[in-house]
């Protein structure tokens, strides 16, 4: 096992002007289960190619333990990767897909079948190896993939969003077996999505990233209670964040009728983050026209608009945003209707309306 370090890693494609991935700077601890998440484009693939060493290098270096592997070629990296496809090979069994790479290295047939089969144990394939995969199912297909890359015993296992081809129940599923499996093992793993619940329910730690720059590193409980600035906080968490810019006075940010202290270098603006759980009905505050309500059982969810015309979401090209309050589901209002919030104190989060960067 090892650990990974990107160190000013930087890629700029040909015929671009910005970076694809811009000085990132980023330690993946020997045996942790780092994600690195964020929307389409943002660099996360970028990212983990380089690191296997399908991508150049433009700028920077990366180590994997203590060797620079930035000029080394893929196949003398010991790394492994998973990807989005599964790309197995229809004429061969699941046996003969998961021992092929050995084969090619030359490994002797028992040895290969010895970690074959071992292999077949942690991933629930052993009734399976004389199948070939046009007989499997999505979900079994995916760990015959995975198979094929932990026989190998890499240093680092790759995963380049694996469970995108599965259908929603069996990702869920899926998820959970990984980052049991890889708990299971030690293996150093970087494991790359675009699905922040993905990112934060499998990951030891959790890197946002954003037009090729990381915006946070950190466990998936600070990412979500402490967010460095407002694209952290509004990507992370489902529902998502309500962020809201506030005219600030008196060193008050003002949401209608709900208050809320602010530092003095906030400004005449400031960006207010409530999470849906953050608010509370009450008899003054913050006044919402409630426009749907999701019933879901155990929660309810209200969307609404402001009623002060004064207050603006953070995205104000965004006509459909809205804001979220989640709601006593026995007991939620109807569309039409108005309702008032407050909110609780330690649920609030202050951002700067000039860069987003976190204020308290």
């Amino acid at each position: 096992m090892a650990s990974v370090v990107f160190k000013d890693a930087s890629r700029i494609y040909p015929g671009t002007t910005s970076p694809a991935v811009d000085k990132l700077n980023l330690t993946v601890k020997d045996g942790e289960f780092l994600v690195l998440v964020g929307p389409s484009g943002c660099g996360k693939s970028t990212s983990l190619r380089m690191l296997a060493g399908l991508e150049e290098i433009d700028n920077g270096a990366i180590f994997i333990g203590d060797r620079d592997v930035t000029n080394v070629a893929p196949k003398d990296r010991d790394i492994a990767m998973v990807f989005q496809s599964y790309a197995l090979y229809p004429h061969m069994t699941v046996a003969e897909n998961m021992g092929f790479a050995l084969k090619i290295a030359g490994i002797a047939k028992e040895e290969r079948d010895r970690r074959v089969l071992e292999a077949a144990k942690l991933l629930d394939l052993e009734p399976y190896l004389e199948r070939k995969p046009k007989a499997l199912s999505g979900g079994q297909r995916q760990r015959v993939a995975m198979g094929r890359a932990i026989v190998r015993e890499p240093q680092v296992f790759l995963m380049d969003e694996p469970l995108s081809n599965l259908d929603a129940k069996l990702r869920v599923a899926t998820r959970t077996q990984i980052a049991a499996l890889q708990r299971r093992l030690g293996i150093t793993a970087v494991y790359v999505t675009h699905d922040q619940v993905e990112a934060m329910t499998m990951g030891d730690r959790v890197a946002v990233l954003k037009d090729g720059l990381l915006q946070q590193v950190d466990t998936p409980r600070n990412l979500y209670a402490r967010p460095a600035n407002a694209f952290v906080a509004g990507f992370i968490g489902s529902p998502a964040m309500n962020l809201l810019v506030a005219p600030v006075s008196g060193g008050k940010a003002k949401l209608g009728h709900l208050e809320i202290d602010v530092p003095a270098s906030a400004g005449n603006l400031v960006i207010v983050g409530i999470r849906p759980e953050g608010f509370a009905p009450a008899a003054a505050g913050f006044e919402i026209q409630v426009e749907v309500v999701e019933e879901l059982g155990a929660d309810a969810f209200v969307y609404g608009k402001p009623i002060d015309t004064s207050v603006r979401f953070n995205n104000a090209s965004d006509e459909s945003a809205q804001v979220i309050v989640r709601w006593d589901p026995k007991s939620p209002p109807k569309s039409g209707q108005n309702v008032t919030v407050s909110a609780k104190g330690d649920a609030i989060h202050l951002f700067s309306a000039t860069n987003g960067e976190r204020i308290n």
